[in-house]
């Protein structure tokens, strides 16, 4: 599985964008996906994360009522990660990533740890300007 990320870009503090998160040689539809994010000379930081129907998800306290994780699985097989009210801090590369095991999300909780994921795609950069 092969995981691309994309809809980052320059925004001003308040702004919105909407990231995407698509897969291809392979699919993540029966998986639960998260997005991460690292800023320099950060550690990698989780945001949000979703389950493999869309029906459970879970969010960063740092980003909880700012940002909505969402995935259509139907049409277009994409995890989509809604950021609105755009700080300064919220500037770094954005990851999406697919859940180790099709368990996270269905019989076990949704997962904040960068080890329980295992395909990871590429990285956006998100730059916020104050």
């Amino acid at each position: 599985v092969q995981l691309q990320a994309s809809g980052g870009g320059l925004v001003q503090a308040g702004g919105s964008l909407r990231l995407s998160c698509a897969a291809s040689a392979g699919t993540f539809s029966s998986y639960a996906v998260g997005w991460f994010r690292q800023a320099p000379g950060k550690e990698r930081e989780f945001v949000a994360a979703i389950n493999w129907s869309g029906g459970s998800t879970y969010y960063a306290d740092s980003v909880k009522g700012q940002f909505t994780i969402s995935r259509d699985n139907r049409n277009t097989d994409t995890v989509f990660l809604q950021m609105n009210s755009l700080k300064p801090e919220d500037t770094a590369v954005y990851y999406c990533a697919r859940a180790r095991s099709k368990n996270s999300g269905r019989y076990f909780s949704l997962s904040s740890q960068t080890s329980t994921y295992d395909y990871w795609g590429q990285g956006t950069l998100v730059t916020v300007s104050s």
